[in-house]
């Protein structure tokens, strides 16, 4: 293919497409909203589309990661919002190093497995 990409927008479900948006918006992503159950999270040019739809299966089976410039300084950040505080079934786990690089982890309400993360 000779055409240029110029950005990839995974579609994720929720399982309470309410406290889903509510998440993302705290995680720092802005929220666009295409239909009723349909939105478009954005932070700069990363973006997904959150949609009202549930399939346990798939959802237990999503993971995303994110590249970020330095993940110790993402993990403090990620700390300081206190989302497992605010949001009963959401878990974080911290960094850990690889061969590869670094990276942390958080399950969002429904249970995605989001992974920040850099490369060495």
């Amino acid at each position: 293919m000779k055409q240029n990409i110029k950005s990839i927008r995974p579609f994720i479900g929720a399982e309470n497409f309410e406290l889903c948006r509510a998440f993302y918006r705290d995680l720092g992503f802005e929220e666009i909203v295409l239909e009723t159950k349909l939105s478009l999270f954005k932070k700069q040019e990363t973006a997904f589309y959150l949609q009202d739809a549930y399939v346990k299966d798939w959802i237990d089976n999503t993971m995303i990661f994110v590249e970020v410039d330095n993940t110790d300084a993402y993990w403090e950040e990620l700390v300081s919002l206190k989302l497992t505080e605010k949001y009963e079934s959401v878990k974080v786990a911290p960094v850990r190093t690889m061969d590869w690089g670094k990276e942390c982890f958080v399950h969002d309400p429904s249970g995605v497995l989001w992974h920040f993360g850099e490369f060495f």
